[in-house]
């Protein structure tokens, strides 16, 4: 055997092994199943509607009602993105540093990731809105 074809072998080798731990997680995930959520909070302020891994590969998300003059307070989405959707309601997103977005029934808006946010109900009727955030894609 060549010099070349030994030194080939030895990086494959290397790779292989350095690779195998992630191909074996992602093997011993099970796959999420298709599903039907039914979105109705019941009369409460929130309801989970995915929880992330393993029901998802990377979304969560929620339904939220908010009562005219209340937010759901500042956060942060880290190193997820988020999709607000509003179904009823009139609403401000209060993003840091940003001008207000004011936005209402059948309208979404997006925060990219780690963006500090507020989602304020400025109407005189209850707020409904479903967020969904998935984790950032690393390049």
């Amino acid at each position: 055997m060549t010099k070349d074809i030994r030194r080939g072998i030895f990086i494959f080798l290397v790779l292989t092994a350095a690779a195998a731990p992630f191909f074996a997680r992602s093997q011993d995930r099970p796959r999420p199943e298709p599903k039907i959520i039914r979105l109705d909070a019941g009369g409460q302020g929130y309801l989970r509607v995915l929880g992330g891994p393993p029901e998802t590969s990377s979304m969560r998300s929620g339904l939220v009602v908010l009562a005219p003059g209340k937010s759901v307070g500042r956060h942060n989405t880290d190193q997820f993105e988020e999709l607000i959707v509003v179904f009823e309601g009139r609403a401000e997103i209060r993003v840091t540093g940003r001008p207000v977005m004011a936005i209402a029934g059948g309208s979404a808006a997006y925060c990219p990731p780690h963006t500090e946010h507020d989602v304020f109900n400025v109407g005189t009727t209850p707020l409904r809105y479903l967020y969904v955030v998935a984790e950032e894609k690393k390049p």
